[in-house]
């Protein structure tokens, strides 16, 4: 036998949780033919001399959905190790969408996911090539991408798509609730890996209004998560909010027959029942119940950085609502306005004690006017002018015409508290967000700032351990089977690396998008080698392989590859 790849003198870590051993592993036809003992030759080799090899990190928290239209690189998941992503998370999606309602989608999609309306549009094309869910699948595989792609339908474009408009002012009647269990049903029949949904505050669509998925009745959500496990099951994944959360998730998990996973659990941030804390301890209890419900944790910080131009952190304060339904010109007479600024300031002031005291600690990260500003806390500033920190805040916004960008750290900052929800066999790593908030936050490097930071560094973690929770442990928990472990017969999805320099680089702001517009990114250090179903993608920090050409990535249907 010749193999067509070789990856030859690393030690091999299968993902499973086992020991590492050292070998080789033979690669044949996009499957894994060898591992240990490889001994015949191959057409081309990777030198894993000193490296880790595993299987390709799987990431089952991104926002790619309108992103893998345009950019079939999945920037810039593949960097960090990514091989396999879930897309529809929180309920946000590009399918279905009818012609008509493409604007609304893209304008709620500018809302929660932090991109332009003008990269929205000039990155889908005036002629979207699907209109349907099936259609879209059907899309990604026609076009290619970079690595594999299992997409939940969307509670928002689902509903809008049998409400138009009033998926966002009213609950559905019976017989539109039956009209999505049927298309939600032909999705599954077509590949969706299942449905999302979120009732998050935060997530305020166009005009400041709420999210479809917020508009509907709790028992809406029941009955399309029964729909999917009368399709023979999946994944659900919901967004917290006030009526669906750590007490209903139990009773959607075995009324639909399927496995819930939520976001997020994170230190220092109460989303209204108990400190994390008390939600991991629910949590394990929860799973100890035999209940298949778990919450998704990170490795990371959570910092947003944002533009008053979209307030997003601010926008469920009712205080906000006006400037959420202003365009650019509106939302300046409004931050101007005493009245505003004193209202805006006592919600604040009168906030969660974790709100306020993130917000405290708010950081002015670009002002266009003052570059001495830059990197300052607001609060520090605020306090040398004699100010009010929100009045600077609006200040600064105004005299850089909405340009000026501050940085709050939102949540995860205390790795003490973070360690026990790592730790948790209740919990499961996610919420990278990559391809959502794209101009707020960049955590699409989570495996390698993970394995630098909590295995080489803290040495909290074996790479062992922290290898199982980047591979089949997400992919146990998504309903992805073939993927996430090294074993003869799979698919080769591999990710070679140097444990001593693997890691997460600064952010960057770059202005790659299309219309110009600008992202965050993270480039990744230490990874030798990206390979997707056989086929080496990166080497070396590089794509070797022709953006416009063959793409060894796909769409998994239900969680599978289509032979």
């Amino acid at each position: 036998m010749s193999y067509d790849l070789k990856i030859i003198g690393g030690t091999i870590v299968d993902g499973s949780g086992s020991a590492g051993y050292h070998g080789d592993v033979g690669i044949t036809d996009g499957r894994i033919v060898a591992l240990g003992d490889a001994p015949d030759s191959a057409e081309k080799t990777i030198d894993a001399e000193g490296a880790v090899v595993a299987p390709g990190f799987v990431d089952i928290h991104t926002h790619y959905d309108a992103q893998i239209i345009w950019d079939r690189m999945m920037s810039i998941s593949p960097w960090h190790g990514v091989t396999t992503t879930v897309l529809g998370n929180c309920g946000f999606g590009v399918a279905p969408t009818r012609p008509e309602h493409r604007d609304m989608i893209v304008r709620t999609l500018e809302k929660v996911e932090g991109m332009s309306v003008p990269a929205l549009k000039a990155g889908l094309g005036e002629d979207w090539p699907f209109e349907t869910f099936g259609e879209y699948l059907d899309a990604i595989d026609g076009r290619g991408s970079a690595i594999n792609a299992a997409v939940l339908l969307g509670h928002t474009p689902l509903r809008m798509y049998v409400m138009g408009e009033a998926a966002t002012e009213r609950a559905a009647t019976d017989d539109e609730i039956d009209e999505m269990r049927k298309i939600l049903k032909q999705g599954m029949k077509d590949g969706a890996l299942g449905f999302a949904t979120s009732r998050a505050g935060t997530h305020v669509g166009y005009e400041g209004r709420p999210v479809p998925s917020r508009a509907c009745e709790i028992e809406e959500i029941f009955r399309l998560a029964k729909a999917v496990g009368e399709m023979g099951g999946g994944l659900i994944e919901a967004t917290a909010g006030k009526d669906l959360f750590i007490d209903e998730y139990p009773d959607l998990s075995r009324e639909s027959g399927c496995t819930v996973t939520w976001t997020a659990l994170l230190a220092g941030l109460a989303l209204g029942k108990g400190d994390h804390e008390e939600q991991l301890a629910k949590s394990e209890a929860i799973v100890a119940d035999g209940h298949r419900v778990f919450p998704q944790v990170t490795p990371r910080p959570l910092n947003f950085e944002y533009q008053m131009a979209a307030p997003f952190l601010f926008e469920p304060f009712s205080v906000m609502k006006p400037a959420a339904a202003a365009d650019s010109d509106g939302k300046k007479i409004i931050y101007a306005d005493p009245e505003f600024r004193k209202a805006f300031s006592d919600r604040i002031e009168g906030s969660r004690k974790e709100f306020k005291n993130a917000f405290d600690k708010t950081v002015i990260s670009q002002c266009h006017k003052d570059g001495e500003l830059d990197e300052k806390v607001l609060a520090d500033v605020a306090r040398e002018r004699g100010v009010a920190p929100v009045e600077l805040l609006l200040d600064l916004a105004l005299e850089t015409n909405l340009e000026a960008r501050f940085r709050m750290p939102v949540a995860n900052h205390n790795e003490d508290e973070v360690e026990p929800l790592l730790k948790s066999g209740a919990t499961v790593l996610g919420l990278s967000d990559a391809g959502a908030h794209a101009s707020q936050l960049c955590d699409a490097c989570l495996p390698t700032y993970f394995l630098g930071r909590w295995v080489r560094e803290k040495q909290t973690f074996t790479v062992e351990e922290a290898t199982r929770m980047l591979t089949s442990r997400p992919a146990e928990v998504a309903g992805i089977p073939d993927r996430g472990l090294l074993v003869e017969g799979r698919p080769a999805d591999v990710v070679v690396f140097d444990l001593e320099t693997v890691g997460a680089g600064a952010l960057e702001r770059v202005f790659d998008f299309p219309a110009g517009a600008d992202r965050l990114i993270s480039k990744e250090k230490g990874v030798r080698a990206v390979v997707v179903n056989g086929t080496t993608l990166r080497q070396n920090g590089k794509d070797i392989l022709d953006p416009e050409g063959d793409l060894p990535g796909g769409v998994l249907r239900n969680g599978r590859a289509v032979s």
